[in-house]
C-alpha cells in the first residue's frame, strides 16, 4: 500500500490505513523541495492495527449492541434521552462496522472496489462525526434537566429529540459528502482507497476537511459541553443532595474521556493544517507530525468502545434491564444477584438523577 505524499490526514481512516505503507512515504517540503521520508515513522506494524481493529470491532459491536437491544425491547424512546442514547449507539455502531474492511486493508491486503471504498469512509466519517455531536447533545440535555428544570419538562420531549437527531445525522452526513466524493481506488496505478483531489485544488480539499473535523469534532462540541457541565457543576455545589458526588464524578469522567480521547487527534490535525501553509515544515517537524497523528488516531479508535459505558451502563435503568436479559443465563446468573443486590441498597440515591 502507498501511502500519500503530504496527507493532511484527509481521515481517520485514510492515514490509518497508510501507517502500513510497504513502500517510502515522501513529504515534499515548500523551503527546499526536497523529498522527506517519514516511514521511519511508521512504528505501529501490520501486526498490530488489525488486532487492534478487531478487538475494539468486538467490543464496541457488543456494547453498542446490548444499548440498543434493551432500548428497543425493554425500555422504549420515552423522552429526549432515550433518543439520543439510541442515536450515540447507532453512530458507534456505524463507526465499528468499517473497522473489520479496515483490519483487512491494513493487514496488507488489497481492496479492488471503488463501491466498497467509497462506503467504507462513508460508514467512519459519518459515525465519527454524529457521534462526537451526540455526546454534545447529550450534555445538553443534561444542562436542561438539573439547571433549567422547569424548562426541561417541556424541552425534553421525544419530539424534539427526534428533530435535533435528525438535524445530527444531516450534518454528519453532509460533513462526510468530499470524503466519499474524492475516495477510491486509484488503479492500475494501485489498488490503495486513498483521495483523488482535482488537479490543483489537493491543498484547498485537504484543509477543508481538516476544517471540518476540527469544526465539527472539537470547536464547536467541546465548548457546549464544558459550558453545561460548569453549569451543572454550580448547581450540584449548591445542592444538598445526597448524591451530588456520584454526579459530579460522573461528569469529570465524561469531560476527561472526550478530551483524552478526542482532543489529542485534533490538536494534530491542527497542526498538519499549519504545514500546509508552510508552517513548522522541516523534515523532522514532518516526522513528529506524521508519528504523533498515527498515535492519536489509535487512541481516538478506542472511544466508541467507551460510550456505552458512560452513557448507559452506569445507570440503574440501564443496569436494571441488562441484568434482567443476561439472568436466564447461567453464567450470568450469580454475578447478576450480586448486582441486583447492590442496585436495591442504591436505588433510592441514584434512579431518578438525570446523569
Amino acid at each position: 500500500m502507498n501511502m500519500m505524499a503530504y496527507n493532511s490526514s484527509y481521515d481517520m481512516m485514510n492515514s490509518t490505513a497508510s501507517t502500513l505503507s510497504l513502500s517510502s512515504d515522501y513529504v515534499y517540503l515548500y523551503d527546499d523541495y526536497e523529498p522527506c521520508s517519514t516511514d521511519t515513522t511508521i512504528t505501529l506494524g501490520s501486526n498490530f492495527l488489525p488486532v487492534l481493529f478487531s478487538l475494539v470491532f468486538v467490543v464496541g459491536l457488543a456494547g453498542n449492541s446490548v444499548v440498543l437491544l434493551i432500548l428497543i425491547k425493554h425500555i422504549r424512546l420515552k423522552n429526549m434521552t432515550d433518543v439520543c442514547l439510541l442515536n450515540l449507539a447507532i453512530s458507534d455502531l456505524l463507526f465499528v462496522l468499517s473497522l473489520p474492511f479496515w483490519a483487512y486493508y491494513t493487514s496488507d491486503h488489497e481492496i479492488v472496489s471503488t463501491a466498497l471504498c467509497k462506503a467504507i469512509v462513508g460508514l467512519y466519517q459519518i459515525g465519527f462525526y454524529s457521534s462526537v455531536l451526540f455526546v454534545t447533545l447529550m450534555s445538553i440535555d443534561r444542562y436542561l434537566a438539573i439547571v433549567h428544570a422547569v424548562f426541561a419538562m417541556r424541552a425534553r420531549t421525544l419530539c424534539f429529540g427526534v428533530v435535533a437527531s435528525i438535524g445530527i445525522w444531516t450534518v454528519a452526513i453532509c460533513g462526510s459528502i468530499p470524503a466519499m466524493a474524492f475516495n477510491k481506488v486509484v488503479a492500475p496505478e494501485s489498488t490503495t482507497c486513498q483521495p483523488e483531489y482535482p488537479i490543483g485544488e489537493e491543498k484547498i480539499w485537504k484543509l477543508i476537511h481538516n476544517f471540518e473535523d476540527n469544526v465539527l469534532g472539537l470547536l464547536i462540541p467541546l465548548p457546549i459541553m464544558m459550558y453545561c457541565y460548569v453549569s451543572i457543576l454550580i448547581v450540584l455545589l449548591r445542592s444538598r443532595n445526597s448524591k451530588r458526588h456520584r454526579a459530579i464524578k460522573l461528569i469529570f469522567m465524561v469531560v476527561c474521556v472526550f478530551v483524552v480521547f478526542r482532543l489529542p487527534y485534533n490538536v494534530v490535525v491542527f497542526m498538519k493544517s499549519l504545514q500546509e501553509f508552510g508552517i513548522g515544515d522541516k523534515c523532522e517537524n514532518a516526522k513528529r507530525i506524521e508519528l504523533a497523528l498515527q498515535l492519536t488516531e489509535t487512541v481516538a479508535l478506542i472511544h466508541c468502545c467507551v460510550n456505552p459505558f458512560i452513557y448507559a451502563f452506569v445507570g440503574e435503568k440501564f443496569r436494571k434491564h441488562m441484568n434482567h436479559m443476561f439472568s436466564r443465563f447461567s453464567l450470568c446468573a450469580y454475578f447478576c444477584k450480586q448486582t441486583s443486590i447492590h442496585m436495591k441498597v442504591s436505588e433510592n440515591e441514584t434512579s431518578n438523577t438525570p446523569l
